[in-house]
């Protein structure tokens, strides 16, 4: 592969490094460039194609225009993923051939290494192409994970005391090139960050791989729809498949196992199913997509949802264990799982557990950038700590009156309490202001807003504005000086990552936002974080006394968040929103706008 396979040399002049996440599900670019991160943004949010495998052409164009720079100027390609750890690894692979569970596989599964290896070679040839000049560096998937959440989730570098200058780094996702879950340590020592790998497990255990396994035989979206299983799970009672879990994942002294006889082997293709039929006969048939949910879909949502949380709390304690560190951050596609995360925070002993925004694989293409650039400057860029916030920002915005047939537009003078006064009124309004979040979930940039006072709100919205299941829940956004009043977790989650036990106060105010398991994936926000949405909270409590609302993501099932002005306007036509604050800009349709635009705002 040639330049693929170069290490970074020292750096002459400042590098400029970018990051890329292509070619497999959640593409993604990040840069770096003067020594800070310019932005990380997922190419679905452009591209409209929900994670999208695609060249991340367009976040690039972005990236590189906000930055003033011209291919030509790209010292290092960093690419998130390595195949020729992957590759290397394929004999031991197929060592588990001859096991139950890897019957008849051996030919597909050598097929899958020689694909993944081939596919790596035409994306690299891509990568030297479009940047002729940069060095092309493979950074080991797991590492790439690893920097990003300490990067942007650990240890601040504003904040040098005793505590904050270590972390234990957890990462649980599907599969990176061998490893499917490591615990780092890492650790500040002058003004570069160490980090060391302390555990490493390997495929074909891996939680990632069960847990879409499992949420393709309950007849959702792998890859996509686990965090539907993981709602289902608090209507399911899992006594019922409890031993089959945990016959199929056995907890050990540094890990876990995953037995072959109830999920095979992976093979890079939907012929061969993610789970045996013995797994089937111990428990269901495959439910067919959009089949009716029975009882035992139910049940077997909740035992592999309870089996998760037990060995995620084990991984972590063994962090804990083996770094001695008080702070524990999580990555890989798997921290997606707040339920797990919030147990984790209970029964782990970390003093503070923190979550990336964006977790997944697309945060690899900001951990890989970050890991090219320590190579070469030793350090990492300062004042990453809290950032999200990180792609395109539309604040020049003009909209004429009619912006699309059958919608009007007018421009506010004061947009956070007339938002602010539209949800205190029960309206249910699209959020479009500032730059793009980087992750699965809306932060308060891309969002829908809705009173956790209203009746009947989360069936509304999951029936005529998300269009997805009734069972669904929605999370809460609250000031973070009053989190304490209606959320029990007593740390920061500034990124919806954590589910939350509730107080009392919570369940006599705004039972809407908890779940069937009383808990809620909180949000926390301050001033210094997000001032537009602090600013509509606390408008909204001085009208309700209440600084809560509720937060979900600007888009319907199947969509990805919108990342344009003209994606928010197709999510205002085709969904049920009474309204859309688009910058400045409030839409309506035209059928409503008499009564639903803040006349007292306009100007």
């Amino acid at each position: 592969m040639g330049a693929a396979f170069t290490s970074p040399s020292p750096a002459r002049t400042p590098p400029v490094v970018l990051g890329l996440c292509s070619g497999t599900h959640d593409s993604a670019a990040a840069l770096i460039a003067d020594g800070r991160l310019i932005g990380l943004v997922e190419e679905e949010r452009l591209n409209g194609i929900k994670h999208t495998n695609a060249y991340p052409e367009q976040a690039i164009d972005w990236l590189l225009d906000t930055a003033d720079l011209a291919p030509g100027q790209v010292t290092h390609v960093a690419y998130n993923f390595d195949p020729r750890r992957y590759f290397a690894a394929a004999p031991a692979a197929l060592t588990y051939l001859a096991r139950p569970g890897g019957a008849g596989r051996a030919v597909p599964r050598a097929r899958s290494f020689a694909r993944v290896y081939r596919n790596a070679r035409i994306r690299f040839r891509v990568f030297q192409a479009r940047f002729p000049d940069a060095s092309i560096i493979c950074v080991e998937h797991h590492l790439a994970h690893s920097l990003y959440a300490l990067a942007t989730a650990g240890l601040d570098d504003s904040r040098p005391a005793a505590g904050h200058d270590e972390a234990a780094v957890l990462v649980v996702d599907s599969l990176g090139e061998t490893a499917t879950t490591t615990i780092s340590h890492a650790r500040r020592c002058g003004t570069a960050v160490e980090l060391r790998r302390r555990l490493t497990v390997t495929d074909p255990a891996s939680l990632g791989y069960v847990y879409g396994a499992v949420t393709a035989h309950l007849g959702w979206r792998r890859g996509d729809e686990e965090g539907t299983v993981m709602a289902l799970a608090a209507l399911g009672e899992p006594s019922r498949f409890r031993d089959v879990f945990r016959r199929a994942i056995t907890i050990t002294a540094d890990g876990f196992r995953v037995d072959l006889r109830w999920f095979p082997l992976r093979v890079l293709s939907s012929r061969w199913p993610r789970v045996t039929l013995e797994f089937s006969a111990a428990t269901c048939p495959p439910r067919p997509a959009g089949a009716p949910i029975e009882q035992i879909h139910m049940d077997l949502a909740a035992a592999l949802q309870e089996r998760v949380e037990q060995v995620m709390v084990h991984l972590a304690r063994r962090a804990h264990a083996l770094t001695g560190a008080t702070t524990l951050l999580v990555g890989g596609g798997v921290a997606m799982n707040c339920v797990a995360i919030g147990r984790i925070c209970q029964q782990a002993g970390f003093e503070r557990v923190a979550v990336p925004s964006a977790p997944g694989d697309s945060g690899t293409s900001a951990g890989a950038a970050l890991s090219v650039y320590r190579d070469l400057r030793g350090d990492l860029p300062h004042g990453l700590v809290g950032a999200c916030y990180l792609g395109p920002e539309y604040s020049t915005l003009h909209l004429p009156p009619q912006p699309r047939p059958g919608l009007a537009a007018t421009r506010l003078a004061a947009p956070a309490a007339a938002l602010a006064e539209a949800l205190a009124e029960g309206k249910i309004v699209g959020l479009f202001q500032g730059r793009l979040e980087a992750g699965p979930r809306a932060l308060g940039n891309r969002s829908i807003l809705a009173s956790p006072l209203t009746s009947n709100v989360v069936d509304r919205l999951n029936a005529t504005v998300k269009f997805r299941e009734s069972f669904r829940p929605f999370a809460p956004v609250v000031l973070a000086n009053h989190a304490a009043a209606y959320f029990t977790l007593g740390q920061p989650s500034p990124f919806m990552s954590i589910a939350s036990g509730v107080t009392d106060e919570a369940w006599r105010a705004i039972p809407a936002v908890i779940h069937a398991n009383g808990t809620a994936r909180v949000q926390t926000v301050t001033g210094r974080q997000n001032p537009f949405l602090a600013e509509v909270l606390a408008e909204f409590a001085a009208r309700t006394g209440h600084p809560v609302l509720i937060n979900t993501s600007l888009n319907i099932k199947g969509k990805p968040i919108c990342g344009t002005p003209d994606a928010a306007l197709d999510c205002l036509i085709e969904s049920g929103l009474d309204a859309l604050l688009l910058e400045s800009w409030w839409v309506t349709k035209t059928s409503i706008t008499a009564e639903t635009a803040p006349a007292q705002e306009q100007q």
